[in-house]
């Protein structure tokens, strides 16, 4: 083998192997978060006002690991999952093989027109650089009347108390910055009136977090703060520091609000 065909090699591994960590990280932290009480009511909002008629099709798009898509058959439709990551996809069918999983990003869906029933997608929108187009294209594989659920936290609303106000503030909003759509959930409504969808209503649900096993979310906050340049790595660290104190001695607290949008086709 040539060694330029080597080196290709090489980096295909680092990049398979570092791609596979990520997975692995990503589904940590979505069966994490999965697992708390809200979001298990949030989840089972966002069915009610699916509307599930037995039988119907579904999409849950960016099911991740596939749990709303086990829990939307559970409830007696024909759920399809759809993700743009092989791996993840691979995940998901994996634990759940009775089930559908299809590759396909949010603003390119494999399906004919008019042919789905209803439309669902939690914590996706944000990641989106357009998220109008996806608006787009829920409109065009819904059949009249079916409908839309969007779910999403907003990023730049990130409540944390701290004795540095200033700081966090710093923080949330040097995350958010690095998002496709960090606001997208405030914005779902005007994008569903603007796609021609019908009859939207908004609702806000706050998380409220006090358990220490939610430290993780506020490093997740800080590091891409701290990698952009926004934070001084002694102002991340302290900060975070101040955190881990506060979770010894009972006074953490992170509340986060979550959009649920929904609309009919």
């Amino acid at each position: 083998m040539a060694p330029m065909a080597k080196n290709q090699d090489a980096v295909d591994e680092h990049r398979d192997s570092h791609d596979s960590r990520d997975t692995e990280a990503l589904l940590a932290a979505l069966d994490a978060a999965d697992g708390m009480p809200g979001a298990t009511r949030l989840r089972t909002r966002s069915y009610e006002l699916l509307s599930l008629v037995p039988g119907s099709t579904v999409v849950d798009v960016g099911c991740g690991g596939g749990r709303a898509v086990a829990e939307l058959a559970g409830r007696g439709v024909h759920a399809v999952g759809v993700d743009p990551g092989p791996r993840m996809l691979a995940a998901a069918r994996a634990r759940w093989p009775r089930y559908e999983f299809r590759e396909a990003g949010a603003e390119e869906l494999p399906f004919p027109d008019g042919s789905v029933h209803g439309y669902r997608a939690d914590k996706v929108f944000h990641v989106l650089r357009e998220p109008a187009r996806a608006v787009a294209e829920a409109r065009r594989v819904l059949r009249p009347g079916g409908r839309i659920v969007l779910v999403d936290q907003d990023w730049d609303a990130v409540m944390i108390d701290s004795d540095d106000a200033v700081l966090t503030r710093t923080i949330v909003h040097a995350r958010a910055d690095l998002l496709g759509s960090p606001h997208a959930g405030r914005q779902f409504r005007a994008l569903l009136l603007a796609g021609g969808f019908a009859d939207v209503t908004a609702e806000v649900h706050t998380s409220v977090f006090t358990d220490p096993a939610m430290l993780p979310l506020l490093t997740r906050l800080a590091e891409p703060a701290c990698a952009a340049g926004a934070v001084d790595r002694d102002l991340a660290d302290g900060w975070l520091a101040e955190q881990r104190g506060r979770a010894e001695r009972g006074r953490f607290l992170v509340a986060v609000p979550f959009w649920v949008v929904s609309a009919a086709a």
